[in-house]
This record gives structure tokens, C-alpha cells and sequence, in this order.
């Protein structure tokens, strides 16, 4: 406890005991850890969520999922946003999370993957958590659905309903999850083998915009899809937008579906989408994380898991078979 007092620069401490652990901390080359020693009582915990994605109904849910699995460990949650594709700026983000004292980090795809980012966090002894199963290599605890499954799914039951033109929207292409979906998509559209047209892919990158600009260019061919596979529920809503405006009735003349069920449930009509739980996710990493600093500060070892989170495919309203011409 003296220790600690002299390296907080408490002023209750005795000015021959103060000299004598300074001696020893410039003999040792001992440097302070800035997570460990922010907080006063020592047992408290604090975890930073640093989060890029551009969804905001994706990030009210895993922000959501967060609090409450922070509430339950009794932790104080701090959140960052880092822009998509600039990665300054994700570890200036890391810098100043680390400099404000976080024992443990919730970090989303594609920031889960930067490997300089993972040494730096390490180097200060924080524990690491990513959302992203599709990421992981062995070194940080990974928890998240399984995307290349949940797209591959998601793509038979567009074939199943006698869709032969599916076309497909796909998310940030940093992103893993936006990589894994896409495989998934292609898998099963070559198991189809002739009874599916060759896809048409569209580049977005998880807004409502992209969706939109995405939806724009398949429905602009001579040979338009009859079905829409989006990587995000909000991409897809973009897409629904544009089928409305060009007249074309969902799901009657056009089927679309999502991924997320964030907002599926409030569109018009309401989407067909892969549930994928956003909070329940976060909640668990949160939970991983609060586990893992109490391991570091008992000295326990710590494990390296990689959690898969079952998916759900949601049938709603806006696909159904393709009309008959």
C-alpha cells in the first residue's frame, strides 16, 4: 500500500520511506502502469468501448448490451468512437482510453484486428475483448455470431423460396463480419449451381446511404433481381426506400431482407433478417473482460476463448417467392 501511495504522489507518506521506493523504482526502471493505477481502492473496474461502426441502431444495441453487462460487474463503462478506415485515429482513440485509466476494452471489427493496436493495449496490461469471431487469431478473447454460416443461411432461404436472381449489397469492406457474410452468400449460391443466376454485388458499407446508392445501381440493369440480400438492416431499408420510389412493390415485386434485427421489426413492410444479438454480445464480451482483469490482479491464468453466439433467421414480411413472368 505504501508503494502504491508513493506512486500516486500521496503526501501521507514518510519522506525516508518516499526516497527509498523512488531509489528503488529508478533502479528497477520501473515504469507505472496507467490502467492499474487510475483508479483509488484498486478493485474498481473500468472498460473502454471503442466502436466504428456507422449504424446507429447497431450501436444503441451494443451500447445497451454493454451498460448492462458493466452494471452487473459493478464497472464504469467509457466510450470512443473511432472513424471507419482511419487508423490515426483509432489508436489516438486507444492512447487517450489508456491514459484514462481502463483495465479492459471492448473493441468492434475492423479494430479488433489491428494487430499494433492489440501489442499497444498488452504493453499496459488491458485486457481485450473483440466482437468479431471471424477475427480470431489466438491472441485476444473473440466473441460474435458466425457470419459465414448466418449469410450462407440466409442465402438458401432465398433460393428455397425459387429466387434464381438474388443480387447482394455488402458492408464495409474492412470489416470481417461484411467479408464472412459475403462468403457465406457465394457458398451457397454455388451449391445452387444452374437453378441461380450468376449475383450481382453491390459495394455499401452499413449506412442507410449506402443502401440506398447500393439499391440503385442492381435495380438500374435490364435484368433486375428479384430478390435483395443487404448486409445490414439499415442498408436494407435504404434499399426498400429506393424500390418504393421506383414503384416496385415489396415483397411482391422485389424481396429484400436484412441482417441484424435492429430495426427489421419497424419497417414497412416488416423485414425478413438474421438476428443477430447485438446486446447479448456485448454483455457477454463485457462480462469476459470484467472476469479477465479479476484473473490478472489475482493472478490467475487467463484464458483465450473464442465464443460463437448462435444466429437466428427471422421470417417476416418482406420476402416471399418471386412473382411468375
Amino acid at each position: 500500500m505504501t508503494v502504491s501511495r508513493v506512486v500516486n504522489g500521496e503526501s501521507n507518506v514518510r519522506e525516508a520511506t518516499r526516497d527509498a521506493v523512488q531509489k528503488a523504482m529508478r533502479e528497477l526502471q520501473f515504469r507505472p502502469n496507467k490502467a492499474a493505477r487510475s483508479l483509488a481502492g484498486a478493485q474498481e473496474i473500468r472498460i473502454g468501448l471503442l466502436y466504428n461502426n456507422p449504424s446507429v441502431a447497431y450501436f444503441t444495441a451494443l451500447l445497451l448490451g454493454a451498460l448492462d453487462g458493466s452494471s452487473r460487474n459493478a464497472a464504469q463503462l467509457v466510450v470512443d468512437k473511432s472513424e471507419v478506415g482511419d487508423a490515426v485515429a483509432a489508436t489516438q482513440a486507444v492512447r487517450t482510453l489508456i491514459k484514462g485509466g481502463i483495465n479492459g476494452i471492448l473493441l468492434t471489427a475492423p479494430l479488433s484486428e489491428r494487430s499494433d493496436l492489440i501489442a499497444e493495449l498488452k504493453e499496459q496490461e488491458v485486457s481485450i475483448v473483440g466482437m468479431a469471431t471471424s477475427s480470431f487469431t489466438g491472441e485476444i478473447t473473440c466473441v460474435g455470431i458466425d457470419d459465414f454460416k448466418a449469410g450462407y443461411d440466409l442465402t438458401k432461404y432465398l433460393i428455397g423460396l425459387g429466387h434464381s436472381r438474388i443480387a447482394f449489397i455488402s458492408g464495409h469492406p474492412s470489416h470481417s463480419s461484411s467479408r464472412q457474410r459475403r462468403a457465406g452468400f457465394e457458398a451457397a449460391i454455388k451449391e445452387a449451381g444452374a437453378k441461380v443466376e450468376k449475383p450481382r454485388v453491390a459495394q455499401g458499407d452499413y449506412s442507410y446511404r449506402s443502401g440506398m446508392e447500393a439499391a440503385e445501381e442492381l435495380l438500374s440493369g435490364k435484368t433486375a433481381p428479384t430478390a435483395i440480400f443487404a448486409s445490414n438492416d439499415d442498408m436494407a431499408s435504404g434499399a426498400m426506400s429506393v424500390a418504393h420510389r421506383k414503384g416496385l412493390e415489396v415483397p411482391k415485386d422485389l424481396s429484400v431482407v436484412g441482417f441484424d434485427d435492429t430495426i427489421a421489426s419497424s419497417l414497412w413492410p416488416a423485414l425478413t433478417t438474421i438476428r443477430q444479438p447485438v446486446g447479448e454480445i456485448a454483455a457477454t464480451a463485457i462480462n469476459l473482460i470484467a472476469q479477465e482483469v479479476r484473473d490478472r490482479r489475482n493472478d490467475r491464468p487467463v484464458e483465450i476463448q473464442n465464443i460463437t453466439v448462435p444466429h437466428l433467421l427471422v421470417e417476416r414480411e418482406s420476402a416471399v417467392p418471386p412473382r411468375k413472368r
